[in-house]
């Protein structure tokens, strides 16, 4: 969305529909690792790139917050 790349898990996860072993190893909710993003920062990632990033983030969140249906149904728990 908007040109970002984001995952909800590793790279080597991919597919996978669990949530990230290494958030629950370190004490978040199953609930909270599902809603979890990853960005990955490269070697030719600029400020810029990043503060792009930063600009759009809350547009990008909005949409996906309105195809989810978990966020619909109110179970978002913080507001």
């Amino acid at each position: 969305m908007e040109g970002i790349a984001v995952s909800t898990g590793s790279a080597c996860s991919s597919g996978s529909l669990d949530p990230s072993h290494v958030l629950l190893a370190m004490g978040v909710q199953a609930e909270r690792a599902h809603g979890s993003i990853r960005f990955s920062l490269g070697r030719e990632t600029t400020e810029q790139d990043i503060n792009y990033v930063l600009e759009k983030l809350p547009l990008v969140i909005g949409k996906i917050r309105k195809m989810s249906t978990a966020y619909d149904l109110g179970e978002n728990k913080n507001g």
